[in-house]
């Protein structure tokens, strides 16, 4: 019967750390799924019994910054997809833009002098911190495209 209290605790304890878990992800203040953390547990050798003293949390090695607005365009045959307009964000805000397109081409963000090598059908994204406001295009260089006009209020 000595044997059997280890694995009583450990189980006990194990229903204590997993309590009041659900399966939906936690959020952070903006409403996003916040990251999942990591959990693994060992068990006593000879049991199917957990072992306290292995049961470890980890959170991700490092924290990836929330997007605050993806961008998603695709550009074929000359066309731009979504049709090219205005798109708002706030000031601060962390911005992903995503461009594929079907011919190699450079993206180039106005005012912020920022570019991105566009591979021939590749998807390919730049992260931009917008901490300046105004109206700033946002272009292809070869094609000379206007893909959107980024107001950053």
């Amino acid at each position: 019967m000595p044997a059997v209290r280890p694995i009583v605790a450990a189980a006990c304890l194990l229903a204590f750390l997993t309590a009041g878990c659900d399966s939906s992800p936690p959020s952070t203040a903006a409403g996003t799924p916040a990251p999942a953390a990591s959990t693994s547990i060992a068990t006593v050798p000879g049991t199917d019994a957990p072992s306290p003293a292995a049961a470890s949390t980890s959170a991700a090695a490092s924290p990836v910054s929330a997007v605050d607005k993806e961008i998603v365009v695709t550009v074929a045959k000359r066309k731009v997809t979504p049709p090219t307009g205005r798109i708002e964000v706030g000031k601060g805000g962390l911005v992903r833009i995503t461009v594929t397109s079907d011919v190699a081409d450079e993206l180039h963000v106005h005012g912020y002098d920022k570019t991105l090598t566009l591979p021939a059908g590749t998807p390919a994204s730049l992260d931009l911190r917008v901490d300046r406001t105004g109206l700033f295009e946002v272009e292809t260089h070869s094609s000379h495209l206007v893909l959107f006009q980024l107001v950053v209020r």
